[in-house]
């Protein structure tokens, strides 16, 4: 069992940048993928960005490619999305999740734990 906090969310103008994190309780963090999902009004939640247990490997959505890394510390139980060049579209809550698989994979199906998310609102 996991669970899942996330932090860094707020409001920013469309350019901007924002760091989020998600800590997580337990001691057996490093054997989890952790992904970043998120879900703005009126629509279903998408995936963002995946890393693997290590963090030798890492998979985004097209959308964020090359605006956003996800990255992870497993000394600190903590995996980061860091967020550049914010666009309105990227307003959301957003939430980090872990897979007991191990396997980072981009179907919020393989995660077993989720956080409670950290809205994110862009400004135009």
């Amino acid at each position: 069992q996991v669970q899942l906090v996330e932090s860094g969310g707020g409001l920013v103008q469309a350019g901007g940048s924002l760091r989020l994190s998600c800590a997580a309780s337990g001691r057996t963090f490093s054997s989890y993928a952790m992904g970043w999902f998120r879900q703005a009004p009126g629509k279903e939640r998408e995936f963002v960005a995946t890393i693997t247990r290590s963090g030798g490997s890492t998979h985004y959505a097209d959308s964020v490619k090359g605006r956003f890394t996800i990255s992870r510390d497993n000394a600190k139980n903590t995996v980061y999305l860091q967020m550049n060049s914010l666009k309105p579209e990227d307003t959301a809550v957003y939430y980090c999740a872990a897979s007991n698989w191990g396997v980072a994979t981009r179907n919020g199906r393989d995660y077993d734990y989720w956080g409670q998310g950290t809205q994110v609102t862009v400004s135009s």
